[in-house]
């Protein structure tokens, strides 16, 4: 999905980034505001996982939600 969509589309695909990461707060969320890098370093932060981890988890939901 490309950058700007994400962006673009941010408030509508908060709920979706809900289900897929509970454990970012309703601020956290409120800082991503649909940026990519943001949405892997909170990943990174809440799940302790690498920075290329929480990229691949980003770039799976982004491909989940295209379809």
């Amino acid at each position: 999905m490309n950058r700007d969509i994400i962006e673009g589309n941010w408030k509508q695909l908060v709920g979706k980034a809900k289900q897929q990461w509970g454990k970012l707060t309703d601020d956290d969320l409120d800082v991503i505001q649909g940026r990519r890098e943001e949405l892997a370093g909170k990943i990174q932060e809440r799940y302790g996982v690498s920075r290329d981890e929480a990229e691949k988890r980003v770039k799976e939901w982004e491909d989940s939600i295209r379809h």
